[in-house]
């Protein structure tokens, strides 16, 4: 692998090469992590879209988010009608907790969730659903950082809903690296039809805190925690 192939390789930000009809040709490792979270076919049309009219290089600056994944801009080059290339520039975080592999007790989620569901449903006329993937094991993780998150998230719902549904999966295919070392991901999901937007900003204040991801949309409030075992 030359040097210029490394650059492209080992660049903090996800490069794509693509045929004229939309298969990959080539990728770099940051790609690869993002194909979990969208398809190839997406990435392609977002290259066709923005590319300049005539053979070259354009780059604007867009919000674009996949996931976790989230973008600030992105160039689109070719120079043939047979391949064409996009790079996207990752937003840098300001959560440095997430850099590090975290520390903590092995805890059982399910208890935790159990535990959270408990506490939040005294005095409400709500049905909690749970949908759990029985074979995520125990993990390392700060449990009274997840009982807090996790009570933020459950009163995000609390108000004007009667059903509250929490499922707790694997997120196939994604990965979090810790010292070179890859550790797969998995998901708690709670959702419901109204969201409470004042307390949701109580929980993004504390989520920056922690090492967690979060994911948001209009009914329902994720995280994504790494499954270290030891």
């Amino acid at each position: 692998m030359t040097l210029e192939q490394q650059w492209i390789e080992y660049d903090f930000n996800p490069f794509i090469l693509f045929s004229h009809n939309g298969k990959i040709i080539s990728l770099n490792s940051e790609a690869q992590f993002l194909l979990s979270a969208t398809s190839s076919k997406e990435l392609f049309e977002l290259a066709t879209t923005y590319a300049s009219v005539s053979y070259g290089f354009k780059t604007i600056f867009i919000d674009i988010e996949f996931g976790r994944y989230k973008f600030f801009g992105l160039t689109v080059g070719y120079i043939d009608d047979e391949k064409i290339g996009i790079k996207l520039y990752r937003l840098p975080t300001l959560n440095q907790n997430i850099l590090k592999k975290p520390n903590g007790e092995i805890t059982n989620i399910y208890t935790v969730i159990d535990l959270c569901i408990s506490s939040n449903s005294i005095g409400k006329d709500i049905n909690f659903i749970k949908d759990f993937d029985p074979t995520i094991p125990e993990i390392v993780v700060e449990s009274n950082k997840l009982i807090k998150v996790l009570n933020l998230i459950y009163k995000c719902f609390l108000e004007n809903n009667d059903e509250i549904i929490t499922k707790v999966f694997f997120r196939i295919g994604e990965y979090i690296k810790y010292d070179n070392k890859k550790y797969p991901l998995f998901s708690i999901e709670v959702s419901s039809k109204i969201l409470d937007k004042e307390i949701l900003e109580d929980l993004k204040k504390f989520i920056k805190t922690t090492y967690f991801y979060m994911d948001i949309n209009q009914t329902s409030i994720t995280i994504n925690l790494p499954i270290i075992t030891s």
